[in-house]
């Protein structure tokens, strides 16, 4: 393992992934982020089918961040219970896993 995450958020539109994006990179908590989108998502909320345009953030960071990118994240973000997921980067070139690790503040 390299110590590093990829954190996958979806957010409601492309204002919010911009402010997630923004603020987690300004403030030091990921190296980079990439906004995708938009994509249809399904999914039940209160015994209800939902049909929704979102977007999704992709951020680059460190594993030890997961706690303040977490709440963060939930601080920015409008819904109730945002989908964000911290999936482990098993294999990273040396070069892009330093970059990432010196671009974050410890």
């Amino acid at each position: 393992m390299t110590g590093l995450l990829i954190i996958r958020v979806n957010v409601p539109n492309l204002a919010c992934a911009e402010a997630v994006s923004e603020a987690l990179v300004s403030e030091q908590m990921a190296a980079c982020t990439n906004i995708s989108g938009p994509v249809q998502a399904r999914y039940v909320w209160n015994g209800e089918l939902q049909r929704e345009e979102e977007y999704l953030v992709w951020v680059k960071a460190p594993e030890t961040l997961w706690p303040r990118i977490e709440a963060r994240i939930r601080a920015l973000h409008p819904h109730e219970t945002p989908a964000i997921l911290a999936l482990p980067v098993a294999h990273a070139n040396a070069d892009f896993a330093h970059w990432v690790v010196d671009s974050c503040a410890q």
